[in-house]
């Protein structure tokens, strides 16, 4: 999850064979209507032997530096964009996307925001594939073709792509290049063997030269097929390792188009590559929220870790000017661990602990109009406050709130807030206790409960507040 992002407001079967004979009847009245026909029609146009799509990663904002030399060279692209970053800094902005559209490029689906679809709960996948492309298309673009995030899918996730209504499904690194995959074919075929599992050489990147764009090209004429180039950042300077030039892209474009004539190359969105309709919507449908008077955060406690040490469920939140460590402590309220958060060197923004912000297997579902009793046991060097964001009904988030400050404990004690009602139009809210100046915050058995359904008094230690606390009010006890 990129950091910006929490900074506050900132039918048809198979063809059947013919089989029988004729009645001299019916052969009679083929041979009349054939005869009726009139002149036959002209010839159609060998098809191209080749084909090269150009594809563009992610929807960051200096591929618009693509536009103009794909405009000069007059060839489409496809550019498959996270609907949930549209907007986002360092991402097209919707204007830039429209003027892409309008322009004859291809926008396809990347996912909502970008996640290992391999990795994920077959719902969140879904959710991720059949909401990004349903946004999509509200938003007016023809939408047919699908890249994997981190080229990760399996079977399942290759089903749930189809019945989110794509075309096609794009992969990376199964076509040989001078990097890998060496025993590889040269080209995809046209149809692809498996269209939700598109065949494609590895993603370009800085090492690329002119050459190796060439030879993607002339290994794939050698063959005859279909050959999808993935480009990320388009800039001269201070780029990722994922880039390449606008020089280059255009001295490879000069060579390529006239291959049209030449070799019978052409250059083709992915979408026209494939063919046919666009399909119609594919759903998936949100996960419910928690019953009343049940806790909505998943592993409330840290207890469980995932194999990079972070607790599962949870993600590190973290914005602005500071140096901050993320993990757990097994100086915990209860069980083994506690969350904790250690922060110096602290200029701006904040850091901390928050359910990941995803469509529904972490992030808890709410219900406009309904406030929520958010509460967490916390031990901290310095005063700290809840934070909230909240997600939209096409799955991307916002920074919605904040509590008041609550003050430093140098022991556990427990932290009530509750929410004032969710406003219409958000489906999911994530939360944390944050730290916003140098200290050490821990953070264990973190609760959140609807209004009304919240747990009894009897169940908070001796000397707390009741559990009716008004909306806005926050209190440690």
């Amino acid at each position: 999850m990129r950091a910006s992002r929490l900074r506050p407001r900132e039918a048809g079967g198979r063809r059947a064979k013919l089989t029988g004979a004729m009645s001299a009847a019916a052969a009679l009245c083929v041979a009349l209507l054939l005869s009726w026909a009139g002149p036959p029609p002209a010839e159609a146009a060998p098809a191209p032997w080749t084909v090269v799509s150009l594809t563009f990663d992610d929807g960051r904002d200096n591929q618009m530096n693509a536009a103009p030399v794909l405009a000069a060279n007059g060839v489409p692209a496809t550019f498959f964009v996270s609907s949930g970053l549209i907007d986002a800094p360092g991402y097209f902005t919707r204007a830039e996307l429209d003027e892409l559209a309008r322009a004859g490029h291809e926008i396809g689906g990347h996912t909502v925001d970008h996640p290992n679809l391999a990795a994920l709960p077959l719902d969140e996948a879904k959710r991720q594939l059949c909401w990004d492309r349903n946004t999509l298309l509200t938003w007016g673009y023809d939408v047919r073709s699908l890249a994997y995030p981190f080229a990760s899918t399996t079977p399942e996730v290759e089903a749930a792509a189809e019945e989110c209504g794509y075309s096609s499904a794009r992969s990376l690194g199964e076509l040989r290049t001078r990097f890998g995959c060496e025993q590889c074919a040269e080209a995809e075929s046209i149809p692809p063997r498996n269209a939700f599992y598109t065949e494609a050489p590895a993603q370009v990147d800085s090492s690329w030269t002119l050459e190796d764009l060439q030879d993607s090209v002339t290994s794939a004429e050698s063959v005859g097929g279909w050959v999808q180039l993935t480009f990320h950042d388009l800039c001269e300077t201070g780029c990722s390792e994922l880039n390449v030039t606008p020089k280059l892209l255009d001295d490879f474009l000069r060579w390529l188009t006239p291959r049209a004539e030449t070799n019978g190359t052409v250059v083709q969105t992915v979408g026209d590559t494939i063919g046919g309709d666009v399909r119609p919507r594919g759903d998936a449908p949100e996960a419910a929220p928690a019953p009343p008077g049940v806790n909505a955060i998943k592993n409330a406690g840290f207890e469980g870790v995932d194999a990079d040490g972070v607790p599962a469920c949870w993600m590190e939140g973290n914005w602005g000017e500071n140096a901050t460590d993320f993990g757990t402590s097994r100086a915990a309220n209860s069980g083994e661990y506690a969350g904790i958060v250690a922060t110096v060197r602290h200029a701006s923004g904040d850091a901390k602990l928050l359910p990941q912000l995803d469509l529904g297997t972490c992030a808890p579902t709410v219900l406009p109009g309904t406030s929520y009793s958010l509460r967490a046991w916390y031990s901290s060097t310095a005063k700290t406050q809840f934070v909230t964001y909240l997600r939209t009904a096409e799955g991307s988030w916002e920074y919605w709130t904040a509590s008041p400050y609550l003050h430093a404990a140098s022991g556990y004690e427990r932290a009530i807030w509750m929410t004032p009602p969710i406003p219409p139009g958000y489906t999911g809210m994530s939360f944390g206790l944050s730290l916003f100046e140098d200290g050490v915050l821990r953070v264990d058995d973190v609760g959140m409960y609807a209004a009304g359904g919240t747990p009894g008094s009897q169940r908070m230690p001796p000397g707390a507040a009741p559990g009716g606390i008004r909306p806005g009010a926050a209190v440690a006890v």
